[in-house]
């Protein structure tokens, strides 16, 4: 068997990393692409040649290749109009050599496990492609297949339909051919192919007509879950390509340096960020989507108009109100207005204290294992502390810790006979139980307590996080006409604004989500807890705190499940607070995903 590797293309979108060297020599973690293939072919026992076809900067590439593989026959074709051809006229320019032996036919751009070149090899089937489910970083070359894996269709740019998506494999652009397919079919096909249509076309479409043959031989070959591969074209495939191929010391440090943006690694199980699985209901994502052109090309209104529908959401006045790009943009604007001595409860969610002068904080650690307190702990820490400011999040992040409405209030009006300003985060006060009287946003709370301050984050409780929506309510208008000035007028998209705008309409569909997310969580709870080495901390939020007492320290338990699962949760071993201790913090998503982690929790 030979391979025949394409590697003559000049690589433009990676710009400056390809000005003086080939594209498949761009290093990923420190490794040039093509010595990582070099180094995965010569493995192959059975391989005895290899042919690169180089173009742009060939001889760079030759250069570096050098003598480093002696256990492989190494030839080199050189395609001398690189830049005014495709793949097609590079292949074309080895049609001798392919039809000399069985070929493995692999583009250069592709970072691979090792697993992919045994599975194609190891298959009995004489000429087959690789190919994986289509997701949605995938482009280029799709196909469809019958239930025999027969390729029926190479689906073109221009026929691709997102609609038929779940129909649809990508080439992973790794080919086996056996000598007989070459010389009897592909390469008279391509021969013909340039001579008819020229050398500006791609290999794949003389594949697409022979599939049109009743005697077709060609296979697709699907890749089994949990091998990776990815084709580097721009720089942002680059960096996705670092991450999924990183050292397992430096993989997870790479996926939460992301802080988000997960959609990107399809196959990736995240239980780290937090969100409501149930809300919001398939109607009115599809009444979004039917409005989706004009909220694309249409400007969003301003913050007048943004808050007025935010405080119609809440049903508070609109003067009460600061719409924000998330709660995150709010906090940011508040930490800078606030002066004064801090005090807050740790651990907890460290945007605010980050926010802040750390010499200006005092911190309140409860003195237990579940990191659990009550109003009365809050107020004798701090009855005798010179602070300006309380900040508490409730239901706390990461314990859960729960304050019920009475007792917040008893804080509340404390605060007030201390002359305290009082900041309550309560983004997850709608996963506690009796939800619907435990929030602060009413106006005649804000409008009694001037000095109260209540934030919240739309994207954890109504599973909107892209839409980056938050707001910040105080019947303080002066310090609320700072916040609106001091954001961006436009800081919230038209997408958000519909989705306020459209909100009253599944209120009742949110309330349900709301008392379905509670059960669901009773449920998780208890299968939690037959995990005997992790002790589940009860929670009133929609995660919960756990404390691993052997076997593992947090440490090893994140970093297993990400290589081994593909399960993202949180290490809260480096959050104040948790200082020398084995904590996690798991999210609660629907069923499905929920019994997916515990199950396995159950194999470690």
């Amino acid at each position: 068997m030979q391979a025949v590797i394409l590697a003559a293309g000049m690589g433009r979108r990676l710009g400056e990393l390809t000005q003086e060297n080939t594209k498949c020599m761009v290093k990923v973690n420190g490794v040039p692409l093509i010595d990582r293939l070099l180094n995965q072919l010569s493995s192959i026992s059975s391989l005895k040649r290899v042919i690169i076809v180089i173009g742009y900067n060939g001889d760079k590439l030759k250069q570096h290749i050098g003598e480093k593989y002696n256990d492989l026959k190494i030839e080199y074709i050189e395609n001398p109009i690189y830049d005014k051809t495709n793949n097609i006229y590079s292949l074309s320019l080895a049609n001798k050599e392919l039809q000399e032996d069985d070929t493995l036919l692999i583009e250069s751009d592709l970072i691979i496990d090792e697993s992919l070149l045994s599975t194609i090899i190891n298959n009995p089937y004489p000429n087959l492609a690789l190919v994986d489910k289509y997701e949605t970083w995938m482009d280029g070359t799709m196909v469809k297949l019958d239930e025999d894996h027969r390729i029926i269709e190479f689906v073109s740019k221009q026929n691709f339909r997102y609609n038929d998506v779940n129909q649809y494999f990508k080439t992973i652009n790794i080919y086996k051919f056996s000598r007989d397919f070459l010389c009897n079919q592909y390469v008279p096909f391509l021969n013909a192919y340039t001579q008819a249509l020229g050398n500006n076309e791609y290999y794949e479409q003389v594949l697409r007509i022979i599939t049109y043959l009743d005697n077709c031989d060609l296979k697709a070959l699907p890749i089994q879950q949990g091998q990776k591969w990815y084709e580097i074209d721009d720089i942002q495939d680059l960096d996705i390509a670092e991450t999924l191929f990183a050292s397992e010391e430096d993989q997870l440090p790479l996926f939460q340096k992301r802080y988000g943006g997960y959609w990107r690694f399809p196959r990736l199980l995240d239980f780290c960020y937090l969100v409501n699985p149930f809300f919001p209901p398939r109607k009115m994502k599809e009444e979004i989507k039917s409005n989706f052109d004009v909220l694309l090309t249409e400007y969003p209104s301003g913050m007048r108009v943004n808050s007025l529908l935010m405080a119609k959401y809440f049903g508070i006045e609109r003067d009460f109100v600061s719409v924000g790009n998330g709660a995150a943009e709010l906090i940011k604007s508040l930490m800078s207005k606030l002066d004064g001595i801090i005090g807050t409860v740790m651990p907890t969610f460290e945007e605010y204290p980050n926010r802040y002068n750390p010499e200006k904080t005092i911190s309140f650690i409860p003195e237990n294992s579940d990191y659990s307190y009550s109003a009365s702990d809050v107020i004798d820490f701090f009855i005798n502390k010179p602070i300006d400011t309380l900040l508490l999040i409730n239901p706390d992040n990461p314990s859960g810790n729960f304050i019920p409405y009475n007792d917040l209030i008893h804080i509340i009006e404390w605060s007030v006979l201390k002359k305290i300003k009082i900041v309550i985060d309560e983004s997850f006060v709608d996963f506690s139980d009796d939800h619907s009287t435990n929030s602060l946003l009413k106006n005649q709370t804000l409008s009694q307590y001037p000095n109260l301050i209540v934030i919240k984050s739309i994207s954890k409780s109504y599973g909107v996080p892209g839409l980056r929506l938050g707001l910040l309510a105080s019947s303080d208008k002066e310090l609320i006409n700072f916040i609106k000035k001091d954001v961006s007028i436009w800081n919230i998209n038209s997408f958000a604004e519909f989705y306020m705008q459209i909100f009253g309409k599944y209120e009742k569909d949110y309330q349900k989500a709301c008392v379905n997310f509670i059960e669901e969580r009773k449920l998780f709870l208890e299968e939690l807890k037959q995990i005997p080495w992790l002790r589940v901390i009860p929670s009133q939020a929609n995660y919960f705190l756990c404390e691993i007492s052997d076997k593992y320290s947090s440490k090893d338990l994140v970093k297993i499940l990400l290589l081994h699962h593909n399960i993202l949760i949180k290490d809260c071993s480096t959050k104040d607070g948790f200082e020398g201790k084995n904590y996690v913090r798991i999210a609660i998503r629907d069923r499905r995903d929920n019994e997916q982690i515990v199950n396995c929790l159950k194999t470690l």
